[in-house]
């Protein structure tokens, strides 16, 4: 029930972030251009947010080792463990959409070896 209402309340706040670009669109093409512009955007806020919320898990998987340690029997290890994880896998989440995208459409991602260091390399 929630994640509808979630979903819904997403879709019609994308919905009054784009209708006004749209009715002034002049054609199909300035249409596309803002729409692209507009996931772009929202792309790079699910990026910052997966960062925040990352560090946010992890920093409380600390605290929740730290409580483990101090009392055992009433913080279960597998807290502390599975928010590690969750940390990791929000913080690591921008790069696997960055190589995910690259896939799908076909651009090369930059890559940060020095140039010419190639597999084969001589």
């Amino acid at each position: 029930m929630k994640l509808k209402r979630s979903i819904v309340i997403t879709t019609v706040v994308a919905l009054v972030a784009l209708a006004p670009s749209i009715l002034l669109a002049a054609d199909i093409t300035d249409i596309a251009k803002t729409v692209t512009t507009q996931a772009t955007a929202i792309a790079k806020l699910l990026s910052v947010t997966a960062y925040v919320a990352g560090v946010g898990f992890a920093l409380a998987g600390v605290l929740q080792f730290k409580t483990h340690k101090e009392n055992p029997q009433q913080t279960p290890l597998s807290k502390p463990v599975v928010m590690i994880v969750v940390a990791a896998c929000l913080l690591f989440l921008p790069t696997i959409l960055t190589i995910a995208g690259a896939s799908l459409f076909g651009a090369s991602p930059i890559s940060s070896a020095p140039s010419g260091a190639g597999l084969g390399g001589t």
